[in-house]
């Protein structure tokens, strides 16, 4: 299978990521993607595993938990959703034992081609004999893409798999695993036609993740109905449990647009002088989970020293999350989609560049809460430049509506990245913000053109 037959084939199969309206219950079932990987040998069950779950924050969190173990001498599987550029972002492994000082790809690690298509080859048979199936439904992209990364972790024999949810937890891909640690980021109210309208029915959905009694969960802090939910489930398994401010205490002490320095108090340890490229606050709340979740590993006899954690803090690189891709004028890049993000996007532009002017380009997906975020992003936006990226999912802004969401701001309308960057580069005075935020598929796009550009 070459490149090109390997994207046919994945295209035969429904993919979520390009839809807005999906049901839920009838869509997503666990037991089809335990099949698949009951006919490719389970590899799952061979693999040490860390399983993230949340709203806002899981995919950094993630790559924090990553470099750490990566520092501490392990080879680790890491496994991510959606990518930036390319889809083999995904799937990648770190392993410090192949590092290059030449290497600056931000997704150092990611699969090969010759890999990804040798392995799709390889479990053909199993979704064709899946796919038979009328009674288990549709296989999905992601499903068949979690199973390769599973495989391929397994044959490559990783020390660590660090797993991201996809869409909830209950029902998502990766929630057939059996985790050593399991972390729950912020849970915020989103994808509610697929979750539920209110906070304890997201956070049951995302709470799923924790389920048996050998784990151990490391809990972000939550809004009060999420966190009584997690709590209960913690409890009704009987799990050792910890939470960040109440077990793990952390604070941002200073931030610039390079870098910022904080410190955690952990389950075993004081870190007082962490620092961190991923700006903002949120980003040292993610850090202090991805320290938990480490020295949770820790006490159950792995080897990670407080020198790996605070270099792997140090060296962990998450493209797309207040992104800095040029100065004069400034250009960030942040994947903000939901109010949540946005409202800690917001308080990070003001903290990183008080009394800037800001020029936001702004392409946002239809099936969004699209009033809660403009709401935060209008409080720092100078002017508006509404685009929509090249995605299936993208939000034509109407006229009508753009007077009810920014007042009287300036808001221009552009057909794609490349005229919103455009205007932008136009309007954006030497020391001002050109902000680009909504979701990570304008991200992705602006990310390729700015790095062009440059």
């Amino acid at each position: 299978m070459n490149s090109l037959e390997a994207k046919q084939y994945l295209d035969s199969f429904i993919n979520y990521e390009l839809k807005s309206d999906i049901p839920y219950a009838s869509s997503f079932k666990l037991d089809r993607v335990r099949k698949l990987l009951d006919f490719v040998g389970n590899p799952q069950k061979k693999l040490k595993i860390v399983h993230i779950a949340g709203t806002k924050g899981k995919g950094s969190t993630c790559a924090f938990t990553a470099s750490i173990l990566k520092n501490a001498g392990y080879k680790v599987g890491l496994y991510t959703s959606p990518h930036l550029s390319d889809d083999k972002e995904r799937i990648r492994i770190l392993d410090s034992s192949l590092d290059s000082d030449n290497n600056k790809d931000p997704f150092s690690g990611k699969i090969k081609e010759d890999d990804f298509c040798r392995w799709l080859e390889k479990i053909k048979p199993a979704v064709e004999n899946v796919r038979q199936d009328k009674v288990l439904g549709r296989l999905s992209f992601f499903e068949i893409y979690t199973v390769l990364a599973l495989c391929y972790f397994c044959e490559e024999k990783v020390d660590f798999a660090v797993l991201e949810t996809g869409l909830g937890g209950r029902l998502d891909a990766t929630n057939v695993v059996d985790s050593l640690i399991c972390a729950i980021t912020p849970i915020s109210i989103e994808h509610t036609k697929q979750l539920g309208a209110t906070l304890r029915e997201i956070a049951s959905e995302k709470a799923a993740i924790i389920k048996n009694k050998n784990q151990i969960a490391i809990i972000a802090p939550q809004e009060k109905e999420a966190f009584e939910v997690i709590e209960r489930h913690c409890r009704g398994f009987g799990i050792k449990s910890f939470f960040v401010g109440r077990d793990i205490c952390y604070q941002s002490f200073q931030n610039g647009f390079k870098k910022q320095r904080f410190t955690v108090r952990g389950i075993e340890s004081q870190y007082t002088r962490l620092e961190t490229k991923l700006l903002g606050r949120h980003q040292a709340l993610n850090a202090a989970v991805a320290i938990g979740i480490t020295e949770s590993l820790r006490q159950l006899g792995f080897s990670v020293s407080e020198s790996d954690i605070i270099k792997g803090i140090k060296n962990t690189i998450w493209p797309g999350r207040f992104e800095i891709v040029r100065e004069q004028p400034f250009v960030v890049l942040d994947g903000a989609h939901n109010p949540g993000s946005c409202q800690m996007l917001a308080q990070t532009v003001q903290t990183i560049f008080p009394n800037k002017k800001v020029k936001l380009i702004l392409g946002i997906s239809k099936d969004k809460d699209i009033k809660g975020m403009c709401d935060h992003l209008n409080k720092i936006a100078d002017s508006i430049i509404l685009t929509k990226a090249n995605h299936p999912r993208a939000l034509d802004f109407t006229k009508v509506e753009t007077k009810d969401l920014f007042g009287q701001k300036d808001v221009v309308f552009t057909e794609n990245a490349k005229e919103a960057m455009d205007a932008a580069f136009a309007k954006a005075h030497k020391n001002g913000i050109i902000l680009v935020a909504g979701s990570l598929f304008i991200v992705s796009e602006s990310r390729e053109i700015c790095l062009n550009r440059n």
